[in-house]
């Protein structure tokens, strides 16, 4: 029996390859998440994931980002 068929797929990082982190926030500049975030993403469970997930737009976007153009 097939199980992978039926699984779900892992919720995917939301790295976009543009990775520094803001000394002010303390979030990515590219995806907005923290260092802990980042460093534990493949740990995390589905909701775990879900839930920061949920959290990035309300996430200030840092000036960097803005000024690069990346937001």
């Amino acid at each position: 029996m097939d199980l992978t068929a039926s699984s779900p797929r892992p919720i995917v990082s939301p790295c976009i390859k543009v990775c520094a982190v803001d000394g002010q926030s303390g979030y990515c500049l590219g995806c907005r998440r923290t260092l802990p975030e980042i460093a534990s993403w493949a740990r995390k469970s589905d909701d775990e994931r879900s839930a920061i997930l949920a959290e990035l737009p309300s996430r200030p976007v840092p000036m960097i980002s803005l000024v690069a153009g990346q937001a």
